[in-house]
């Protein structure tokens, strides 16, 4: 039922029409459709240049019935909205950007244009320029001591030049000036618009009246510093993003489709919709996510998992958009559309990472959105200071211009988000994925780490190592059970089922006990696969010695009589052993938490240097043990990658996940980890504590640079250029502070050649967890 009153809905898309906003069937066609039956919408509002344009966006949206979140991306000008279709319409949304003055636009994965903000800064730098330098020719002649009326010749000639420069390079402050007012509110570019046009207003008056001071050199210079520290602030954010454009550009702008009369057409990617049939030639990316028809191929898959070998692909198998054919051409048909493609989920758990609000964040933007009208009042307080104790109002309008420009808060407003695209793009580099931006934050507080065993600690590949104690029959059942399930040890049985004609067998129906195993009925009878003390009936007499099997070991069952007992070995993560010895040298608790049996997980421990461990332990008690230390005042790091790892994680101060952990369990880690080595753990950990690091360090150097600023702005020692100069090289000195982050570390070496320097053990174990 929509909250809209009747015939809202079609004149609100008539208006969205009439003013080149997005449709409706443009808004849900670009959305992307969530689990709970909500809707994601990545929107591009490019007018958005500071903390206060966040909050009057973020503040607008939410007030909406339909939007259940919105969160704004400075370093994108993205605004990714979460909405319900059931609560209204999403014209709506669009039409309150266009309210609030930010027009918004689709954003297409698949058009990678140019930097027109770039572009259009550097033009407004170069015009600036030039007119200064020209005007400073003609100061130059007047300081020198020119007659009345050449000087007054001179000054008008500067208004000349300055009028079409002022108008074409300060439109990059004035429109969104102008924006702000318009729509009632504040932003940076308030203060900076009325200093340029004050200046330039005060040498306009005492050109007019013959005066001997004029200030267009510097209402003009001015402009041209202010252009200066905006051109570098944004070069530099984009270097910062350099991660998320690299991704961004594997995305192909189109691809050859083949039609069900067998005609090929190039369609754009945003067109490629599932089920369609694609050519991939050699040497073409992925486009969408899809799966081999037709033809044999290597491709370099090392966007998805880090390696360098290329893998040989063959029909049936699934690949990942962005990933490159490298040999051979390849039919493919598409599984997804190219808003739901594995790039384009790594492309927004970037922008996530990038543009969530941790509590720094919220900090700097409160700070930030107190700062327009605390400067207007600065600035009016040292104009009526100084005219009181003067009496010369060109003075103390001179100095209410320089206070102004020199409070800009530019610099405590990047001192958050800047970092956090630099940390998230240093994680990335190192194949870790951040799907929450405030995780980075909690990461670097944590003072425990807690593992999972299987998949976690060891590979999650297990190998089935006493195939040839089991009966043929016995193992065909456990690998048809087997194939039901994504456990490493499901998998393995049903790699494991014997080469024979006979058909697998067939179940009337099977459900998953998370932490326990399989259930299924087949004939009336009841087969169980997973822990005996689960999958054994103890008053039923077994067929087999009761020493055949331990309680924690997966077996067979039927009807609770014991069938078959497994055995499997596993490997150890590349670099376990280094990891944990470094996460204890950081000074951290370190223990392990699994289902497995007891004397196995002891043996692993042991191997590893793990102090501390729990075997035989169910998901429950797993959440129970992460409560438990958090009550103690601890602050947990869970590791896990099961299906009854995701009730710990979500229960940690923070987690992390392979990713090659089940669906629950990546939804449910605040991390990703892409590649096998374990070194992700501790390159996570010294990437957020260094960033921390940083954003404290930018906090000083903000708050530092005002305590300096402002009171020598305010006492006349600063003029208009010095202001600008100022400004402008504390927002450089924060930027180059955050790009120290980028620094290579030796540990990402580490991750990618873990591998080779670890060493693989082999580990006998049972129904791990």
């Amino acid at each position: 039922m929509s909250c809209c009153a009747p015939g809202t809905e079609g004149s609100l898309q008539l208006d969205a029409a009439r003013q080149g906003l997005p449709s409706n069937e443009e808004l849900l066609l670009s959305s992307q459709t969530l689990d709970d039956g909500l809707h994601q919408i990545d929107l591009s509002v490019p007018d958005v240049h500071c903390g206060g344009c966040i909050k009057t966006i973020e503040d607008g949206l939410s007030a909406l019935p339909l939007v259940q979140r919105a969160r704004v991306n400075l370093s994108t000008k993205r605004v990714s909205v979460v909405w319900s279709p059931a609560q209204g319409d999403p014209a709506q949304i669009v039409q309150t950007l266009s309210t609030l003055g930010y027009q918004p636009h689709l954003f297409d994965l698949g058009v990678e244009g140019g930097d027109e903000t770039l572009s259009m800064l550097v033009r407004s730098l170069a015009v600036a320029g030039f007119a200064a330098a020209n005007i400073m020719l003609l100061s130059v002649s007047v300081w020198s001591g020119a007659e009345a009326s050449t000087r007054d010749l001179f000054h008008w000639i500067s208004a000349v030049i300055a009028i079409p420069a002022l108008a074409y390079s300060g439109r990059v402050f004035f429109r969104s000036a102008f924006s702000a007012l318009s729509h009632g509110r504040l932003n940076m570019d308030v203060p900076i618009s009325l200093a340029v046009v004050l200046a330039f207003l005060m040498s306009l008056y005492e050109t007019a009246n013959s005066g001997e001071h004029a200030y267009f050199d510097a209402s003009v210079t001015l402009l041209f510093f202010l252009l200066i520290g905006r051109t570098l602030d944004h070069v530099m954010r984009e270097r910062a993003r350099s991660a998320v454009k690299g991704l961004a550009r594997l995305a192909p702008r189109g691809a050859m489709v083949v039609g069900k009369n067998g005609q090929r057409d190039f369609l754009p990617i945003e067109d490629i919709t599932t089920g369609m049939t694609i050519l991939l030639a050699a040497g073409d990316r992925v486009p969408v996510d899809a799966r081999v028809v037709k033809g044999v191929s290597d491709l370099d898959c090392s966007l998805v998992n880090g390696e360098s070998v290329a893998q040989t692909v063959t029909p049936g198998e699934v690949l990942r958009a962005g990933t490159l054919n490298l040999t051979g051409p390849l039919t493919i048909e598409a599984l997804a559309p190219a808003r739901q493609s594995f790039l384009a989920e790594m492309i927004r758990l970037m922008e996530v990472a990038e543009g969530a609000k941790a509590g720094y964040r919220r900090l700097a933007d409160r700070a930030a959105q107190l700062y327009a009208p605390v400067v207007h009042l600065v600035a009016l307080l040292s104009f009526v200071g100084w005219l009181a104790v003067s009496g010369d109002w060109q003075r103390a309008l001179y100095i209410a211009i320089a206070v102004l420009i020199i409070t800009c808060p530019c610099a405590l407003a990047l001192a958050v988000p800047v970092v956090q695209v630099v940390a998230s793009g240093r994680l990335f580099e190192a194949g870790i994925m951040v799907k929450d931006g405030t995780a980075m934050e909690r990461l670097a507080e944590i003072d425990s780490v807690t593992f999972d065993k299987t998949g976690t600690l060891t590979l999650g590949q297990p190998r089935l190592i006493n195939r040839g104690d089991i009966g043929t029959r016995n193992l065909m059942l456990a690998a048809a059970l087997g194939a039901h399930s994504r456990h490493p040890l499901s998998r393995a049985l049903a790699a494991a089922a014997p080469d024979t004609r006979q058909a697998p067998p067939s179940f009337d129906s099977i459900k998953e006990e998370p932490g326990a195993g399989l259930e299924a009925t087949r004939q009336g009878v009841i087969y169980r696969l997973g822990r005996a003390n689960w999958a054994l009936d103890p008053k039923t007499e077994t067929a087999d010695p009761a020493d055949s099997y331990q309680p924690g070991q997966t077996v067979l069952s039927a009807d609770g009589v014991f069938l078959a007992a497994f055995v499997f070995d596993d490997a150890l993560r590349p670099d376990a052993a280094a990891a944990v010895a470094a996460l204890r040298n950081r000074g951290l608790a370190v223990d392990m938490v699994s289902g497995d049996q007891v004397g196995i997980v002891r043996r692993l421990a042991e191997a590893l240097g793990i102090p501390s461990f729990k075997g035989g332990v169910l998901p429950e008690a797993k959440s129970r043990h992460v409560a438990g230390l958090a009550e103690a005042g601890h602050r947990v790091l869970m590791v896990g990658d099961g299906l009854n790892d995701a009730p710990a994680l979500v229960r940690a101060h923070v987690s992390m996940a392979p990713a090659t952990a089940a669906d629950v369990g990546r939804n449910a880690a605040d991390f990703v980890f892409l590649h096998d080595s374990l070194s992700a753990v501790t390159i996570a950990l010294d990437v957020s504590r260094k960033a921390g690091q940083l954003i404290r360090q930018n906090f000083a150097l903000a708050i530092l640079y005002n305590m300096i600023a402002i009171p020598t702005a305010v006492l006349g020692y600063a003029t208009p250029l010095v202001a600008a100069l100022a400004m402008s090289s504390s927002s450089i000195v924060v930027v180059l502070n955050s790009l120290r982050l980028r620094r290579p570390n030796p540990a990402d070496h580490r991750a990618k050649s873990g591998k080779e320097e670890s060493a693989v053990g082999l580990l006998a174990i049972g129904r791990g967890t």
